[in-house]
């Protein structure tokens, strides 16, 4: 039984398309939709654990993630 993990996936526009990256592994993908987007990622990051060794996830993994917004004047 594969284990479950909860990840963040961060999606903004580029071009005509979408860029999706998850932060704490630093994986990205795209897509032409937004849904494309976070498909696309979620088979990636999926591939990522099928062949990656324990010692790259264990390198890469950032255990805290915090996304916040700033404001500042310009």
């Amino acid at each position: 039984m594969k284990q479950k993990r909860d990840l963040t996936a961060i999606i903004e526009r580029e071009g005509d398309g979408y860029v999706s990256l998850c932060p704490e592994l630093d994986v990205a993908s795209q897509g032409d939709t937004i849904e494309l987007a976070r498909t696309n990622l979620i088979e990636a990051l999926e591939l990522f654990f099928e062949t990656a060794s324990p010692e790259e996830i264990d390198d890469r993994f950032h255990e805290e993630v915090l996304i916040t917004r700033v404001q500042i004047a310009v």
